[in-house]
């Protein structure tokens, strides 16, 4: 796993996620690609907030979020030129994984309203990888909305382990898509 370092420092920690801009994709992916050892390389994008200047961002057909993810995915894998690479955008960001049991996220932080809260949004998106990726509608957004001490890299990977992948894989088949094929390797 490489996390995209969005700054490099002489002195301490180099800066992680955030990402302002496709040169910085674009230089650990094809840090990644030189290694001719590696049998594949992915990315883990939220499509929430990606900057314009990623491959098909400003090309997006208009209409479902599934078919701009596509499009924007085959753009990257056709800017990057190389078969070991598989793009992945998430629909609209990780925290959508979340939505498919929203019952669980509540229990887990202790917050009965943001079960409804969440309960709520699927229905008004048709399912979890739908949850509108609106800046103020967006799967983390709507979140924290509700549940103020939400941390996406503390609770966000513990609430998908708790959730566990069989049940956030039968909610959301973009991201099956997605892992169907990282098992075929």
């Amino acid at each position: 796993v490489k996390i995209v370092e969005t700054r490099r420092v002489l002195a301490g920690p180099n800066n992680k996620g955030g990402i302002s801009s496709w040169n910085q994709v674009a230089r650990d992916l094809k840090l990644l690609l030189g290694d001719t050892n590696g049998v594949a390389v992915t990315t883990m994008l939220d499509y929430y907030g990606l900057p314009e200047d990623v491959p098909g961002m400003s090309t997006r057909p208009a209409g479902a979020a599934a078919a701009k993810v596509a499009h924007v995915e085959a753009a990257i894998d056709a800017t990057m030129g190389e078969g070991r690479l598989r793009s992945n955008v998430m629909l609209h960001e990780f925290e959508a994984l979340l939505y498919t049991d929203p019952d669980r996220c509540g229990a887990y932080l202790s917050n009965a309203g943001l079960a409804t809260t969440m309960h709520s949004a699927v229905a008004s998106c048709g399912s979890p990888e739908l949850v509108n990726d609106d800046p103020q509608l967006a799967p983390s957004k709507r979140i924290l909305s509700a549940h103020a001490a939400y941390s996406k890299t503390l609770d966000g990977p513990s609430l998908a382990e708790e959730i566990g992948l069989a049940d956030i894989r039968s909610k959301c088949p973009h991201f099956d898509q997605w892992m169907t094929w990282l098992e075929s390797l």
